[in-house]
């Protein structure tokens, strides 16, 4: 045995195989919203849309992004309040400001800060 998982049946050529997405950021990065004013560290990411429909379908048709793409969790902040975000990858980018997100729940999942991305405890990594 080589420790490489083998397939109990071979792949039909007939069938197509699901889109694969890639995650352009991980977790622990600093992004902001390409949209709207909004930052936050990503902690947690849905290869695809993970959301309840009736949250999907909230969002205006004109903007609302395709389901087959990564979903980021985000803590999030703007200038008002502190929140958790759910945002497609379309709508994230890099945020290059160095600035820390200031959110209560960052000190339960990160260890520390290094200017573009979070630490993830390892407590929590898998």
């Amino acid at each position: 045995m080589t420790g490489v998982p083998t397939r109990s049946a071979p792949l039909d050529p007939g069938v197509p195989l699901p889109p694969v997405a890639s995650a352009r950021f991980a977790i622990g990065d600093v992004v902001k919203h390409r949209l709207f004013d909004f930052r936050g560290v990503i902690f947690d990411v849905d290869p695809v849309f993970a959301n309840s429909e009736e949250w999907y379908e909230a969002i205006p048709e004109d903007v609302r992004p395709p389901k087959d793409q990564p979903f980021y969790h985000l803590l999030a902040e703007n200038a008002d309040s502190t929140y958790i975000a759910y945002v497609s990858q379309q709508n994230l980018v890099t945020d290059d400001s160095g600035d820390p997100v200031d959110h209560p729940a960052i000190e339960g999942l990160f260890d520390g800060y290094t200017g573009s991305r979070y630490t993830l405890k390892p407590l929590h990594r898998h």
